[in-house]
């Protein structure tokens, strides 16, 4: 414990002392604003090409013992602070893109620091459980007082999982078994000498003919009941053999929305009605409908609360349950903590599985029924981790604390009107902006889309992409307005390039 104490220590100094040197008298900084990170830097600093020779040399020796093809850049944790990144050669940029929307309140938090330095979270640590056979007798509380205390409204139970691909892969799971269950007669009806023997031989009804309904353009991640939902791009899914499931079209809104009010209105009509048909007529019975509340992968796609209000009243009606996939837009990203409570829904999703932001994974569910009727059936060895589930709550704390859910509404507001004017200025540069009061959770579409992520790095912004030609952003709850003011200068310094 002394030890990790001291490298808790170590790790605390080195951004507090990175930080002095990049300080510097900055217009940006709003006097009224109270920054998060006193320490942050007060803007990024660029002094090599990106990747510059020492993140070069190290790409290059870890490429001899694992898969770099993906590498976005090495980064330096122990100088990367708040809402900066830091790489090897000493680049210091404005992060928006968060490790793919994962980091929740800004790199090298103290406060987090300090969770990691109890005796609680040692203990945790060192004697990972498997969850589902030998749980800490602290096991509830640090649920109750952590992923329960966020559960959305409606739902009181959560099942703990690893990463947002499991936690809808179990998901699914939860929704077939509880479909058969039905279908049996209930929880208490047994399982007939059919259901056992044929699902050995992956026959029905021991194994089957169901599905979920997913959207075209989705993305639910890349294990393989997941993977058979996802439909953002061909990569993700080529070689792997695929369940039988249903795709229906997801909205394709026109913008600005307040000049195609009726159109639109009109398109996710003509979805919500293809959502019904194959409910009733898909040759494999669908169990559930899984959706994103806003298509992240595929495009940054957004549908309106009708919609999902539609969406909801459809599943009812057909006694199919509702998924609503917050893996990404959960945990305040959207100004609000889960980004399906914008849809004012009258009576809550089925189940929300969670990941990314949380820095935990799983679902929320309320019904009881959605518990298997026998034990064993939703398990594996760590069922979650008890670590994670402490950061959670640490983050929770944070959140509270600060009121960053309270503040990303706020910023991204901001953010989007500076957006609203560039886009005036540069119509060909910032297409189809949209995420308007969702929080900083916002995109457009912009020609020659990778150009312009790479040249965000050498003006001092990590940034990223989604779909074939969506800008993404993607910032931690710590961003504030003064960092917009940041990055909108940069983004308007790259059109000028």
């Amino acid at each position: 414990m002394a030890s990790l104490l001291r490298s808790s220590a170590r790790l605390r100094s080195v951004p507090r002392l990175s930080a002095v040197r990049f300080l510097s008298t900055s217009p940006h900084l709003r006097a009224a604003e109270k920054p998060f990170f006193p320490d942050e830097p007060t803007a990024p600093k660029v002094v090599t090409a990106i990747p510059g020779p020492k993140n070069q040399q190290a790409a290059a020796e870890l490429d001899q013992v694992f898969d770099i093809r993906s590498l976005n850049m090495l980064t330096d944790y122990t100088h990367s602070i708040g809402n900066y990144i830091a790489d090897l050669d000493g680049n210091l940029l404005l992060d928006v893109y968060a490790q793919i929307a994962s980091i929740p309140v800004g790199y090298n938090n103290p406060n987090l620091l300090k969770v990691v330095q109890t005796p609680e979270m040692a203990n945790a640590l060192i004697n990972r459980p498997a969850l589902g056979n030998f749980p800490s007798s602290e096991w509830a509380g640090i649920l109750k007082t952590g992923l329960l205390k966020a559960a959305p409204k409606g739902l009181n139970q959560v099942f703990t999982a690893m990463a947002g691909s499991d936690a809808n892969e179990t998901a699914y799971k939860a929704a077939f078994m509880y479909r058969r269950q039905l279908e049996r007669g209930g929880p208490d009806a047994d399982f007939s000498e059919s259901d056992l023997t044929s699902t050995m031989v992956n026959q029905s009804p021991g194994s089957p003919h169901l599905s979920i309904l997913s959207f075209k353009k989705a993305f639910h991640g890349r294990l393989f009941g997941s993977l058979s939902t996802t439909r953002s791009k061909p990569i993700h899914k080529l070689d792997i053999p695929a369940f039988d499931w249903p795709q229906a079209p997801f909205p394709s809104l026109k913008y600005p929305l307040e000049e195609h009010a009726q159109e639109n209105a009109q398109e996710e009509q003509r979805c919500l009605a293809e959502v019904e048909r194959l409910i009733k007529e898909f040759h494999n019975p669908v169990a559930a409908v899984v959706v994103e509340p806003i298509q992240s992968e595929g495009g940054d796609n957004h549908a309106s609360p009708a919609f999902f209000q539609g969406l909801r009243d459809i599943t009812k009606k057909h006694n199919v349950l509702f998924i609503v996939d917050e893996v990404q837009t959960g945990v305040g990203a959207t100004g609000k903590f889960w980004a399906h409570d914008h849809w004012n829904l009258t009576s809550p999703p089925d189940i929300v599985t969670f990941s990314k932001k949380a820095q935990a994974a799983g679902y929320y569910y309320g019904n009881p029924a959605l518990r298997p009727n026998k034990p064993y059936r939703q398990f594996n060895t760590w069922m979650g981790d008890p670590a994670r589930a402490l950061i959670f709550r640490g983050i929770l704390q944070e959140i509270e604390r600060l009121n960053l859910v309270e503040n990303t509404a706020a910023t991204g507001d901001y953010l989007y009107a500076g957006l609203e004017r560039l886009a005036k200025q540069y119509p060909e540069a910032i297409q189809n902006l949209r995420g308007k009061g969702q929080g900083t959770f916002v995109a457009w579409d912009t020609p020659k889309r990778d150009e312009f992520l790479a040249q965000a790095k050498t003006v001092g912004v990590n940034i990223g992409g989604s779909g074939a030609n969506a800008v993404r952003l993607r910032p931690m709850l710590v961003f504030q307005k003064h960092h917009a003011d940041l990055l909108l200068e940069r983004i308007e310094k790259i059109f000028k390039l």
